[in-house]
């Protein structure tokens, strides 16, 4: 367990209860508001994220290289990947359109997984990095993460755009299914972390 910092609640046996946030002697293991267990810090804070981390990554390589869905027109069907849909819409003008699904299919999802990973590693390393710094990353990384599922209604959206009054008959293909996936194991790992770790290491530096 990382070193706590001198005058710290933590440095004093305080523990804050994360279901009701009562401050009470950690020793007494339980929150005498509310009876949850008491932890000075989450438990396993960092394998847990790391290992969400590493399936979400795993999980992103068929979201994006398996189809997302089937578009069916008179018999012919053809599968559409979330990179292909984004090259069609640039072919065909829709830049802004583009723009919004690459940055919320593609552009969200990879910042999210790079930061955490950033995190997970500065702070098992204990590297000598601005602890504002990172504390900020992760209020930023945790803010998108309540916005993750604007990236399965891109989905929605990348369908209705090539909807043609029932024309075509359009499927979701595996792809979606590991996309959901990468959305709810990206916001399960940004509550996995722990960021009162990242000021455990305000004793080690200077910061």
């Amino acid at each position: 367990m990382s070193r706590f910092v001198a005058g710290t609640a933590a440095a004093e046996g305080l523990a804050c209860c994360h279901t009701c946030l009562k401050v009470a002697p950690e020793s007494s293991h339980e929150c005498p508001r509310c009876g949850a267990a008491l932890h000075l810090r989450k438990p396993d804070s960092l394998q847990r994220t790391a290992a969400l981390v590493a399936t979400a990554a795993l999980l992103y390589i068929p979201a994006n290289l398996l189809p997302i869905m089937t578009t069916t027109q008179l018999g012919n069907a053809t599968d559409s990947t979330i990179i292909g849909g984004v090259i069609v819409l640039l072919h065909h003008g829709d830049f802004p359109i583009a723009a919004v699904i690459f940055i919320a299919s593609v552009m969200v999802p990879i910042s999210k997984l790079l930061a955490l990973t950033y995190l997970c590693w500065t702070v098992s390393r204990k590297r000598p990095t601005s602890h504002q710094e990172r504390t900020r990353l992760y209020r930023a990384t945790e803010l998108v993460g309540k916005w993750s599922m604007t990236d399965v209604f891109v989905v929605a959206i990348l369908v209705a755009l090539i909807h043609l009054g029932g024309i075509l008959l359009i499927t979701p293909g595996p792809a979606a299914i590991a996309f959901g996936g990468v959305v709810v194991v990206t916001m399960v790992a940004a509550e996995s972390f722990d960021p009162r770790l990242i000021w455990d290491q305000l004793g080690d530096s200077d910061g």
